[in-house]
């Protein structure tokens, strides 16, 4: 009876009905100075922040929410304009709402059909802080999104304590930095220290490297000489409603 349940949530969403949108922030390519991507973020229908509807998701409808929010994180991310870059779309998902790796993205894999969007363009995100079960499961998942063709990322890498265990244990194709470690690291020695040794690690494992959070020019500068290529935060651009954050001259840094 229980599978069924979540059977019945996984396969449109439909179940998931407190009202939300999405903002996009973009993630820039400082080589380029264009953006690599833009990351959907979960706001209320008026705009509220991502809270407001996180908060009301519970064990009874994590499924049907995690569904929803890809389709309608493809969605609207077509309607805004995304085909008409060459940026990828970064999604974040729930490890926990996810029982069958290859059952629960029958949906997001129909839907991208349908709109016309290529797989290799779609990045889905899970962060370490995100209580996730068995670290076996939280494998399989990434192992099939691979084996299909997405790109799987680990958010706010550094914020916990199982960050470097995590990057052993899993493959991701991308790790996000996680804002306290950018913040305030042009006058860190400790955090540059820190980021440059990561930069390292990314570089012998193949791993693209993100940062997250930045929200000045001499940050943005120092992560660019530390040798992070792709860079977001406020700095760069605040998420904006439905919309993709169109590029500056500035976001090309050399």
């Amino acid at each position: 009876m229980e599978m069924r349940r979540i059977c019945n949530g996984c396969r449109d969403g439909v179940d998931f009905e407190i009202p939300f949108t999405m903002a996009f922030q973009p993630i820039v390519d400082t080589d380029k100075g264009l953006a690599f991507a833009y990351e959907a973020l979960i706001r209320g229908s008026s705009g509220e922040g991502a809270l407001s509807v996180l908060s009301r998701v519970t064990e009874a409808n994590r499924y049907s929410f995690d569904q929803a929010c890809r389709v309608h994180a493809i969605e609207s991310a077509l309607t805004a304009g995304l085909m008409d870059t060459e940026a990828r779309l970064s999604i974040n998902f729930l490890p926990n709402a996810v029982y069958s790796p290859m059952a629960c993205i029958q949906l997001t894999l129909r839907t991208a059909q349908a709109v016309g969007m290529p797989i290799d363009r779609l990045i889905f995100e899970f962060t370490e802080n995100e209580q996730m079960g068995s670290p076996e499961h939280v494998a399989s998942i990434i192992d099939t999104y691979k084996r299909i063709g997405f790109s799987v990322a680990i958010d706010d890498f550094g914020a916990g304590h199982s960050g470097l265990d995590m990057f052993a244990r899993f493959v991701p194709d991308e790790i996000k930095l996680d804002m306290e470690l950018v913040r305030g690291i042009d006058t860190d020695p400790r955090r540059r220290a820190i980021v440059r040794s990561v930069v390292s690690m990314c570089r012998e494992l193949n791993t693209l490297l993100i940062a997250e959070g930045i929200e000045t020019a001499a940050e943005a500068a120092t992560l660019r000489d530390l040798g992070v290529r792709y860079h977001q935060g406020y700095w760069y651009a605040k998420p904006s409603i439905a919309s993709l954050p169109p590029s500056r001259p500035d976001w090309r840094l050399r």
